[in-house]
């Protein structure tokens, strides 16, 4: 098994505010504590063995990620009734990924944020992200 002795999701139980959501053979489900504040209920999925992004996933952590997204969800409606979710993978630091082990981010959206039925596309489609030599 892939493993890197300083990554926080090769070792989440070693951070006392990482929660072990649920898990199975290849993939855990995670909640920070400290993530909570603006993003209520946010986790992510992460595969047990280090992968820096999604595209070296194998199939059996792509089957193994569906089956926790489906108990994500079930857990989370639970727990804080969203009215809808943002889910994805950043892959790169052009993507906003900094830490370099594969997660899917599952982010529960709630109608009364201030940045409801805003998601991933509306940021990325604003005039000021087109590309200086597409301008």
């Amino acid at each position: 098994m892939s493993f890197e002795e300083n990554c926080p999701f090769c070792n989440p139980q070693k951070d006392k505010d990482q929660n072990i959501i649920s898990e199975n053979e290849t993939c855990y489900l995670l909640q920070h504590n400290r993530q909570q504040d603006v993003l209520e209920g946010c986790a992510v999925i992460v595969p047990k063995k280090h992968h820096a992004n999604a595209f070296e996933l194998t199939k059996e952590e792509w089957n193994d990620t569906y089956e926790l997204l489906q108990n994500a969800k079930q857990y989370l409606d639970k727990e804080f009734s969203p009215d809808g979710y943002t889910l994805g993978w950043n892959v790169g630091e052009v993507s906003n990924q900094f830490i370099f082990h594969s997660h899917f981010h599952v982010i529960p959206r709630y109608n009364d944020e201030p940045l409801a039925g805003k998601g991933v596309r509306y940021w990325l489609k604003q005039p000021e992200n087109k590309r200086e030599k597409l301008r």
